[in-house]
């Protein structure tokens, strides 16, 4: 039997932390998720009630426990809260491929540092300790503020997929798909070092 390829894992700048999700977040994970824009572009508001985000979060614990996804909570170091959510998850070890999603920032954070620590800390982790060749990232066609953000950080446009996520209603969605390879890293590791106040902002030294 192969083993998990995906461990959890706590990933830190000095102003970010992605914590591998457990139930002791249910209460900062529901109030960063309680607000109806956030969920605009997703098929179903899992924060629509804190039985909905509970379930949510039960199957994305099974799931790394199974070694298939790394589901994270982001927490601002600074207030030390909960302000929003994301994952590694869709790993093919054949093709040393993998996917950053299923994320959302609560909207105080949206437009700030928090989207380009959080790619930096997971890019870095697939290209230089999971050892992938590309990271995909997809969203809603319609999600331009989301299209825009993985523009920024470097995400290469590779096109649309059409009805390729399926909701738990039944609705298909078209996805816009991006992508960064392990040829690029370098360079887009580079362009989001350049986004902070200085590179310090993206260290963590242990205490």
């Amino acid at each position: 039997m192969l083993q998990p390829t995906l461990k959890p894992t706590t990933l830190e700048t000095s102003l970010l932390k992605l914590e591998p999700m457990n139930l002791q977040h249910l209460t900062g994970f529901y109030s960063a998720g309680s607000h109806p824009q956030v969920w605009q572009h997703m098929p179903i508001n899992r924060c629509k009630n804190t039985e909905i985000a509970s379930a949510w979060m039960k199957e994305a614990i099974d799931e790394m426990a199974q070694g298939l996804q790394i589901a994270f909570v982001t927490i601002d170091k600074r207030t030390n809260k909960v302000i929003g959510s994301t994952r590694l998850f869709r790993c093919n070890d054949k093709d040393n491929s993998i996917e950053i999603g299923h994320t959302f920032i609560t909207p105080d954070f949206q437009r700030s540092y928090v989207n380009s620590h959080a790619k930096y800390l997971m890019l870095k982790h697939a290209f230089e300790h999971l050892g992938m060749a590309r990271v995909e990232i997809c969203t809603h066609e319609d999600n331009q503020q989301s299209r825009n953000a993985i523009a920024r950080i470097g995400g290469h446009f590779e096109g649309i997929l059409r009805k390729n996520r399926r909701a738990p209603n039944g609705d298909y969605r078209n996805s816009a798909l991006f992508s960064i390879i392990d040829d690029e890293w370098s360079q887009v590791k580079q362009h989001l070092l350049s986004t902070g106040k200085n590179q310090e902002e993206f260290s963590h030294v242990s205490s």
